[in-house]
């Protein structure tokens, strides 16, 4: 089988040297509100009873926050520059 979206959210966190504090505030950049709680419940084991299943949304708006993140925020090209 494949990565799960939980198997890459950990290895970005790792490679990425993030807290929980620094995932929050990075998902924060996209308006997408997280409680470290819940953010702990997809670094859990499988087989945790609290273990929650990373969807689709979470992962793509991490992403997009990330690039906030490293990058900044995106310029509009629609504005011309004074």
């Amino acid at each position: 089988m494949g990565l799960t979206n939980n198997d890459i959210f950990k290895k970005l966190r790792v490679a990425l040297k993030m807290r929980d504090d620094d995932i929050v505030k990075v998902l924060a950049l996209v308006d997408f509100e997280i409680s470290k709680s819940e953010l702990g419940a997809f670094f859990r084991n499988e087989d945790h009873p609290k273990y929650m299943e990373c969807h689709d949304q979470i992962l793509r708006n991490f992403l997009n926050g990330l690039i906030i993140y490293k990058r900044g925020p995106r310029e509009d090209k629609r504005k011309p520059k004074l």
